[in-house]
């Protein structure tokens, strides 16, 4: 194996200055097969310390303030022992459950002996779990265990063996959140099938398996990493569970773009005459990693401005998936070099004997693009921007909440469970508000009284005491489904209306909680605090891009192209899973997917701004002619444009297999954000608006010329 000695950079306008950037990736070339152990080393044992130690994610749905928040906090406080876990056995027979009697005896004893089953409730005298028409009851299944503590296998044992005894006639589901969790947790390989796409799109890209694997490898081992220390540090802080796939999925498709980059560029510089290995890895390092770099900090910038939203269940994954990006940073600055080291002379050959077979001189269709776009910039401009509109306006009527069974696979058992209680008991038997009552006894009357007259309300349970006596809960099942507009609707009226006015006469506190009530809440407080949100993002990254590009006119355009595209990805995914597009089943939009996609695809576009727009910069220094610089720009970064887009619209698109609905969004609306990106906005859009700018593109006030920073991201290499 042939290892290249870099040559030592020239002093140009830094002296000898050496940045972190140099230093580190400096490093890695000149000691690769070291740097390439450390990265084993280090995959390795965060790998076998998170699967020694083990993951302690929790889910903080926490939500300071609200009244669903306090409804949890009462319970908590009036019932310190905590609540343990329970599922549902759901029995439907069409000729009533009467006839079945004795086999559904049987069925309960046997889940009665199973692990971790503390008592199994008769659904024959149990209150209320008997449908009036004796065809549909359930039988409340708890456990000895938290929901976090329940093994998965061992509610999977409870399904398969009340299953056991289903026979035709009679019909027997499992239902409650840990059900859900369990049918979820078996789901299939969306990441496997990512990563084989995206390894046929680079060998199409480069024409060799090698070229293609470094870019992929690259992601793999910071993936990796930052999978390990992601269960490490759900020991130190509040992690949610389903922070490690979004990470997997944010970590492959930016792990991937970003060594990309930097290798387009590296190979672009091994094909001028003259240059040999060291120096196109050092050209590549000064341009586009510098670029990677900057992309990085606006993507941490980015979930990092969600922290400013201040709700818990959101810190965690941005802390988590900000992680991922600064790992895979550093994994292309530093594991990159090395492996471009260690392979340079194989890679070099397979590189100028794949261009040798090209005809057309590199980049010339994307030149003939920005020429004809150039020529009539306001035709693409104004058609572009309408389509973008236009897909953004579904999102206007985007309704947000969490997902329950309703949502689920038809073929699922949870969503047969959830089906045949909502057939037996009313749609609002899966969603019951639950009604605490701070006061006497007549106030808990009064209160149960109240809600039994409201025309929207189908049954009201009679109030039931804490241990202690203080507080009265009282559950009132919705004539309405979970997750209907009317539902949250009810919820609404009972807070502002019927319970203040109750409360005027009975001097007594109510507070109405559940699930629906929840995801209002939640709801509610991203809306009221999603401006402050925006403006930090969107402001941080619009001074980051007038700082590099010396320019008041590229933000501006940068942020309003970029809102338009996540308000286009919004509009897809309230068409597909909300309005049921395509076969999805609809339902509500996860309440924090908007915020995550927002901040995920803002910093993501800034991807593709910084590489285009740099490059645009580049050739605009050396010609000073603002139509050539676009042309060279998108010449030479059309190709690695739309191929690392590629990448990350199968990357993400991928998860569309997966069988969570929350992963589902999250890919649909990632790879639509990045297809309109990618294509219609920096190949199309750009290229005019740039156009119609001309020189004044560059153009920025003395008065900020002198305040704002310089961060330089170009070098002179022409």
């Amino acid at each position: 194996m042939t290892v290249d000695t870099p040559v030592r950079r020239p002093p140009g306008k830094d002296g000898g200055r050496a940045g972190l950037l140099h230093r580190v990736s400096g490093w890695s070339m000149r000691h690769a097969g070291l740097a390439l152990v450390l990265w084993v080393v280090a995959l390795v044992a965060v790998t076998a310390a998170s699967a020694v130690i083990g993951d302690n994610y929790r889910n903080d749905t926490s939500l300071p303030g609200t009244d669903s928040q306090r409804v949890t906090d009462v319970f908590r406080e009036h019932q310190p022992q905590g609540d343990t876990a329970s599922v549902q056995i759901v029995l439907h027979a069409d000729g009533g459950l009467q006839p079945e009697k004795q086999r559904i005896a049987s069925m309960l004893a046997v889940v009665g002996d199973l692990p971790h089953v503390a008592s199994v409730a008769d659904p024959f005298t149990a209150p209320g779990s008997l449908s009036e028409d004796g065809r549909t009851a359930y039988a409340t299944v708890g456990l000895d265990t938290t929901v976090e503590d329940m093994p998965v296998e061992d509610v999977r044992t409870i399904i398969h063996r009340a299953q056991e005894f289903a026979v035709p006639g009679l019909q027997v589901e499992v239902g409650g959140d840990l059900a859900r969790s369990a049918a979820e947790s078996e789901g299939g390989a969306a990441e496997g099938a990512g990563i084989l796409a995206a390894l046929v799109i680079l060998v199409f890209l480069f024409g060799s398996l090698l070229a293609a694997t470094l870019p992929l490898l690259t992601a793999v081992f910071a993936v990796g990493s930052t999978l390990g220390l992601l269960v490490l540090a759900s020991h130190l802080f509040t992690v949610p569970d389903y922070t490690a796939p979004v990470m997997m999925l944010v970590g492959l498709g930016v792990g991937i773009d970003y060594a990309l980059l930097i290798f387009s560029r590296y190979r672009h510089e091994l094909l001028k005459d003259g240059i040999d290995r060291a120096t196109a890895s050092m050209v590549a390092l000064d341009t586009a990693g510098r670029a990677v770099m900057f992309a990085g900090c606006t993507v941490v910038i980015a979930l990092l401005g969600l922290l400013a939203l201040g709700l818990g269940a959101l810190q965690g994954v941005a802390l988590g998936v900000t992680l991922t990006v600064l790992m895979t940073m550093l994994a292309a600055v530093s594991l990159l070099p090395a492996l471009l080291t260690l392979f340079g002379k194989r890679i070099e050959k397979s590189v100028r004997k794949h261009a040798a077979k090209k005809r057309r001189t590199p980049g010339d269709g994307w030149r003939k693009l920005a020429a004809l776009v150039q020529r009539g910039p306001w035709v693409p401009l104004v058609l572009g921007t309408v389509a973008l509109i236009a897909l953004s306006l579904p999102a206007l009527d985007m309704r947000l909440g969490f997902a329950d069974a309703g949502t689920d696979d038809p073929a699922k058992t949870s969503r047969k469970a959830y089906d045949l209680l909502a057939q037996g008991f009313g749609p609002g038997f899966n969603g019951p508000l639950v009604v605490v009552s701070e006061g006497n006894a007549a106030a808990a009357q009064a209160l149960g009284q109240t809600l039994q007259a409201d025309p929207n309300i189908a049954a009201v349970t009679p109030p039931q005491l804490t241990p202690d006596g203080k507080i009265a809960t009282v559950l009132a099942f919705p004539k309405s489904a979970p997750q209907d507009a009317a539902t949250s609707e009810l919820v609404e009226r009972l807070r502002d209306d019927t319970l203040p006015a109750l409360e005027s006469r009975t001097q007594a506190n109510y507070l109405v909680g559940g699930a629906t009530a929840a995801a209002d809440d939640f709801a509610s407080a991203v809306s009221k605090r999603l401006p402050i949100f925006v403006l930090v993002v969107v402001g941080l990254s619009a001074l980051l891009l007038m700082a590099v590009f010396r320019s008041i006119l590229i933000p501006l355009k940068a942020a309003v192209l970029n809102l338009l595209s996540i308000g286009a990805s919004l509009g897809v995914i309230t068409l597909v899973f909300q309005q049921g597009w395509f076969g999805a089943q609809p339902g509500p939009i996860e309440a924090f997917v908007p915020v995550m996609i927002f901040a995920i695809v803002f910093g993501l576009s800034m991807d593709y701004e910084v590489f285009l727009v740099s490059r645009i910069h580049e050739e605009w220094r050396r010609t000073k002619d603002a139509g050539e610089a676009v042309r060279e720009g998108l010449a030479n970064t059309g190709s690695v444009i739309t191929a690392a887009a590629a990448i990350m619209i199968v990357v993400f698109g991928a998860f569309l297999l997966s069988p969570d609905r929350m992963l589902k969004q999250f890919g649909l609306g990632l790879a639509t954000a990045v297809l309109l990106d990618a294509v219609l906005i920096r190949c199309i859009i750009v290229p005019a608006i740039m156009r119609l700018f001309g020189d004044r593109a560059w153009w920025l006030p003395r008065g900020l010329d002198r305040a704002v920073p310089t961060i330089a991201l170009e070098k002179d290499y022409s």
